[in-house]
C-alpha cells in the first residue's frame, strides 16, 4: 500500500511538507517572469505606435457619411458637398446588377445633392422646353458640377452619353441619406409617386418594380443603418430606465451573496431536489406521450426509417423517440442519484467551503468592488482596440474602378477619374464609367495594414487576459491572506487587498504577462480558424470543412483548460510567489493527487453559482419585460414608448448578466482560492500541537479532524 501511494505521489509531484515559518502569502519574495514582463512592455509601446499611426492615417468619416463617385463625403462640414446631404444614384436600376454584391457599389455615377427629386421627370423633357425654363433649372441640381459650364455646348444625347446627367428622375425619400425610390401600395399594387410605370429617358415605359430590384441592392447595408438608427433612438429614451435596471440587479446581486452566507446549504438541497423533480417529471411525460402514441397509424416508423427530417416536429409523433427521450432520462436520473448518495459528504464539503468563502468576503468587503476596477480596466482595453480597428480600417485611400453593364475586359480594374475619358477603356467600352468603388490602397502602409488589424486584435486579447488576471492574482492573495490567518480576522493584514495587488504589480507582472499571453495566443488562433470557417460556408469541400470543426473543437477545448490552468497557477504565484511555469506544475500536481475533490467540488460550486445568477438574471429580465412592454398597469403610462422593446430588455438582461458575473467571480475566485488551500492545509498539517489546521472548525467536523490542543480543551 505505502509502494502504490509512493508511485502515486511520484506521478503527480511530492506532497507539501510541514513548514513552521508559513504563515500564508509570502511577502519577502523576488520579481518573476522579467523577460516577459519586458517583452509586455514592448508590445504595448509597439501598440501605442500603431494607435497613433491609425489616428494620423484614418478617417471615420468614411463609416458615417456616404461617398459619392469621386470619393467625396456628402454633409461633411468644411467640404463643397457641406449643404448637401444626401447621395442620389444617376440610374438606381443598375443597382440590381450582381456586381453591387461583389463590390458593394452601384455601378451608375452617384452625386450628393441636397434634397432628393420629388417627381418624375426626363432630360428630354427638361430640355426640350428651353434652357431657361423652370424644369431645367430643377434638373441641374441632379447633375455633375461640370454641366453647369458645359451645357450649351452638348445636345442631349452627349450629355447622357458623358453621363453629365441622370436619364430620368423618379420620386425618392432619403433613407440613411440615400435618395430612394418612394414606394407605396394602393389595393396591393406597387407604385412609386402614384404611378406604376415610368419613362427611363430612353423612350420606353418600363415598371416600377425594376425601380424597386434595384433599391433592395443598393439597401444591402442601409437596412442595417436604419436598424441602428432606430436602436439608437430607443436608447436615448429609455437610458435612465436601463440604468435603473442594472442598478436593480446590483442591489438583488448584493442580497443574494449576503444570503448566500446564511442559506448555502438550504439552497443547495433545494437545487438537487428541483433537478431530480424536473427530471422526474420529463420520465412521466415521455411515458405519457408514448403511451398516448399508442395505435396511432405511422408512429411505429422507426427513426432508422424516417431518416433525417429538416422539420423536428415529426419525430415528436414517433413513439421511438420518446422512448429514447425517456430511458436517457431516466439514465440521467440513476446516475445523478447514486452520485448523491456516494459522494453525499464531498458536497457538505462544498457546502462548507461556500459558507467558508461567505465568511471570507465578509472581513474582506472591499473585494466586492474591486471587480469595477478590473471591468474599467478591461473596458479601455475595449475602446482602444475598437477605436484603432476603426482608424486602421478608414486609413485607405479612394480607389477607383471601371463599372461597365455589359461584358468588358476593363471590368473591375482600377482606373483614375481625371483621365479616363481620354484613355483607351472608353474607346473599347464606350459605356464604361470610372465610378469610386472602395478604400484601399497600394504604398507600403497600405501593404502592412492587415498585419496591423492582426497585431491590434492580438494585444487586445493579451492586455484584456492581463487585466483579468491581474484581478484574479489580486483576489487570491487578499482571501489566500485570511485562510492561512490562524485566528480569523486577528491575524490578517490591515489591509489584505491592497496589499496582495501591490504585491502582484511589484512581483509578478512578467508571470501575469506570460501567462495571458499564452491564452491570446490561442484566442487569436480560434479567431482565426472561425475566420476561415466564414470562408468556407459557401464551399463543398466536406473533408475541409470536417477538419476546421475539428480544429476548432480542440482549441475550444484547449482555452478551457488553458483558462483552468491560469486561474489556479495565479493562485500560487499569490501564495508563495513562484514563476508562473513553476506555481502551474505545482497546481496541476496538487489538484491531480485530490481529483475526486476537485471534480465534486468545482461542479458543485459552479452550479450553485450559475443557478444564482440564473436567479437574478431571470427576474430582473422578467421585470423589465412586463414594464417595457407596458403590462404593469399602475406605471404601464411611464414606460417609453419604443421601436424595438427587446432593445432596452436585452441591454438590461445582458447587463444583468456582467453585474451578477461580477459579483459572483469574486465569489468563484474565493471558492477556489480557499479549496487550494485546504487542500495545502490537509498536506502540510496533521492537527497535532506542533502541526495544527488552519481550516474552519465546520470544515474540520465535516472531515472528522481536529487540532489536539482544541480536543485536550
Amino acid at each position: 500500500m505505502a509502494r502504490e501511494e509512493e508511485s502515486y505521489y511520484g506521478k503527480h509531484g511530492t506532497p507539501q511538507k510541514y513548514d513552521p515559518t508559513f504563515k500564508g502569502p509570502i511577502y519577502d519574495r523576488g520579481c518573476t517572469d522579467i523577460i516577459c514582463c519586458i517583452l509586455l512592455l514592448v508590445a504595448i509601446v509597439g501598440y501605442i505606435a500603431v494607435g497613433v499611426v491609425a489616428w494620423t492615417q484614418g478617417d471615420p468619416r468614411k463609416v458615417i457619411y456616404p461617398t459619392d463617385s469621386r470619393g467625396q463625403f456628402c454633409g461633411q462640414a468644411g467640404t463643397p458637398n457641406e449643404n448637401k446631404p444626401f447621395l442620389f444614384y444617376f440610374n438606381i436600376v443598375k443597382c440590381a446588377s450582381p456586381l453591387v454584391l461583389l463590390e458593394f457599389q452601384c455601378p451608375t455615377t452617384q452625386i450628393c445633392v441636397e434634397k432628393c427629386p420629388d417627381r418624375y421627370l426626363t432630360y428630354l423633357q427638361a430640355s426640350t422646353v428651353g434652357a431657361a425654363s423652370e424644369e431645367l433649372k430643377y434638373y441641374e441640381q441632379f447633375c455633375v458640377p461640370e454641366f453647369k459650364n458645359r451645357k450649351k455646348a452638348l445636345s442631349a444625347p452627349e450629355v447622357l452619353k458623358d453621363d453629365l446627367c441622370p436619364a430620368m428622375l423618379t420620386p425618392s425619400k432619403p433613407l440613411a441619406r440615400r435618395c430612394l425610390p418612394a414606394v407605396s401600395s394602393k389595393k396591393g399594387v406597387i407604385m412609386v409617386g402614384n404611378k406604376t410605370t415610368f419613362n427611363d429617358g430612353k423612350g420606353h415605359e418600363r415598371n416600377v418594380t425594376e425601380l424597386l430590384e434595384g433599391a433592395k441592392k443598393a439597401n444591402v447595408v442601409l437596412e442595417a443603418r436604419q436598424v441602428a438608427m432606430k436602436i439608437f433612438e430607443d436608447y436615448t429614451v429609455s437610458w435612465y430606465w436601463i440604468i435603473i435596471g442594472l442598478v436593480i440587479s446590483m442591489v438583488v446581486s448584493l442580497i443574494f451573496i449576503v444570503l448566500l452566507r446564511f442559506l448555502a446549504g438550504i439552497m443547495v438541497w433545494v437545487m438537487i431536489v428541483l433537478v431530480i423533480l424536473v427530471l422526474g417529471y420529463g420520465i412521466f411525460h415521455c411515458y405519457m406521450e408514448y403511451a398516448q402514441l399508442k395505435g396511432q397509424a405511422g408512429s411505429d416508423v422507426s427513426l432508422k426509417e424516417l431518416g433525417f427530417q429538416t422539420d423536428l416536429r415529426v419525430y415528436l409523433h414517433l413513439k421511438q423517440t420518446w422512448l429514447a427521450f425517456m430511458i436517457i432520462l431516466c439514465i440521467v436520473e440513476v446516475v445523478i442519484i447514486l452520485l448523491l448518495i456516494f459522494l453525499r459528504k464531498r458536497i457538505l464539503i462544498a457546502i462548507a467551503l461556500i459558507k467558508e468563502a461567505s465568511r471570507a468576503i465578509g472581513h474582506i468587503m472591499t473585494s466586492l468592488l474591486f471587480p469595477l476596477c478590473t471591468f474599467f480596466l478591461v473596458c479601455l482595453c475595449i475602446a482602444y482596440w475598437a477605436s484603432t480597428a476603426v482608424f486602421l480600417s478608414t486609413s485607405n485611400e479612394a480607389v477607383y474602378k471601371v463599372f461597365n453593364e455589359t461584358e468588358c475586359i476593363y471590368a473591375r480594374t482600377t482606373c483614375n477619374p481625371e483621365t479616363f475619358n481620354t484613355s483607351n477603356v472608353t474607346k473599347v467600352c464606350p459605356s464604361a464609367r470610372c465610378l469610386f468603388a472602395f478604400y484601399g490602397g497600394e504604398s507600403t502602409y497600405h501593404k502592412y495594414l492587415i498585419i496591423f488589424q492582426i497585431y491590434n486584435v492580438f494585444m487586445f486579447f493579451w492586455l484584456a487576459n492581463f487585466v483579468i488576471a491581474l484581478g484574479q492574482v489580486t483576489l487570491a492573495g487578499a482571501f489566500a491572506s485570511y485562510y492561512w490567518a490562524f485566528k480569523k480576522p486577528d491575524d490578517m493584514p490591515a489591509f489584505p487587498l491592497f496589499s496582495s495587488f501591490g504585491r502582484a504589480l511589484r512581483y509578478h507582472t512578467g508571470s501575469l504577462a506570460f501567462g495571458s499571453l499564452i491564452l491570446a495566443i490561442v484566442q487569436v488562433i480560434r479567431v482565426m480558424l472561425e475566420y476561415l470557417d466564414h470562408r468556407l460556408k459557401a464551399a463543398d469541400n466536406k473533408c475541409a470543412k470536417f477538419f476546421l470543426t475539428c480544429l476548432k473543437c480542440c482549441f475550444w477545448c484547449l482555452e478551457k483548460f488553458i483558462k483552468f490552468l491560469n486561474r489556479n497557477a495565479y493562485i500560487m504565484i499569490a501564495i508563495y510567489g513562484t514563476n508562473f511555469c513553476t506555481s502551474a506544475r505545482n497546481a496541476f500536481f496538487l489538484l491531480m493527487r485530490n481529483i475526486v475533490r476537485v471534480a465534486v467540488l468545482d461542479k458543485v460550486t459552479d452550479f450553485l453559482l450559475f443557478l444564482g445568477k440564473l436567479l437574478i438574471v431571470g427576474s430582473v429580465g422578467i421585470l423589465a419585460f412586463f414594464f417595457f412592454t407596458h403590462r404593469i398597469k399602475v406605471i404601464q403610462d411611464t414606460a417609453p414608448p419604443l421601436n424595438y422593446y427587446w432593445v432596452p430588455i436585452l441591454t438590461v438582461v445582458v447587463g444583468s448578466y456582467l453585474i451578477a458575473h461580477g459579483f459572483f467571480s469574486v465569489y468563484a475566485m474565493c471558492v477556489d482560492t480557499l479549496f487550494l488551500c485546504f487542500l495545502e492545509d490537509l498536506e502540510r498539517n496533521d492537527g497535532s500541537t506542533e502541526k495544527p489546521y488552519f481550516m474552519s472548525s465546520n470544515l474540520r467536523k465535516l472531515l472528522k479532524k481536529t487540532n489536539k490542543q482544541q480536543a485536550d480543551a
